[in-house]
């Protein structure tokens, strides 16, 4: 009998948008599992005798981009590890076209896009939210952020817009408070069927990657 389908949100916006701090607070009362696809990339690189984690250290190495193969591989073994939950929140991916061919052969079968969250936001409110929010990111600078952004736009809004022309965007504005974008995203998910009364048992802290 084949294991049914991971559900799976792919959550979206531009650099400053507040996708961590949604997702942090969607796994807190959802029991959706946040997986981020950088920092799982990081964790992979960092594990001792990791034969992927040394084909990924090669690639940054070189400059060139880690395969997509790679970065689905390890969102799956995330998903596989993660025992019985709710779901999955998938942050910041697909970022590219490359990201969306590659999720569609390794993972059309193993996963249902319920939707994806969009959090959208003015680029200057992205910017100063990110200058000022002292996580002490090298890139965090506002030529580097301005150039993420123009990335975002080329690479990653495409993505969002094919997903809104099969209907599957659900979009939150993310320039109010954390608390009122959270209670716009409750709303969506709820609407989806998600209903955080009935979702409290998946919340156990050993499902919880970042």
């Amino acid at each position: 009998m084949a294991r049914p389908l991971y559900n799976v949100i792919f959550v979206l916006g531009p650099p400053g948008s507040g996708k961590g701090t949604s997702c942090i607070k969607i796994q807190e009362k959802l029991g959706f599992v946040h997986l981020s696809a950088g920092d799982l990339l990081r964790e992979e690189r960092q594990r001792e005798g990791s034969e992927v984690g040394r084909l990924i250290e090669e690639h940054i190495k070189n400059g060139s981009i880690v395969p997509v193969e790679i970065t689905c591989k390890l969102i799956e073994n995330a998903m596989e590890s993660a025992g019985d939950v709710t779901g999955f929140l998938v942050d910041g991916f697909p970022r590219n076209q490359d990201n969306l061919e590659g999720w569609k052969r390794q993972m059309d079968e193993k996963a249902k896009v319920n939707f994806v969250l969009f959090l959208s936001c003015p680029v200057e409110v992205c910017i100063n939210r990110c200058l000022g929010r002292g996580q002490g990111r090298a890139d965090d600078n506002e030529e580097s952020l301005r150039k993420r952004i123009v990335t975002y736009n080329t690479q990653t809004l495409p993505i969002i817009e094919h997903y809104m022309a099969l209907g599957q965007v659900k979009e939150v504005s993310s320039e109010p408070t954390a608390d009122e974008v959270f209670a716009q995203i409750l709303d969506v998910f709820k609407e989806a069927g998600f209903n955080a009364n009935l979702l409290t048992r998946n919340n156990s802290p050993g499902c919880t990657y970042h």
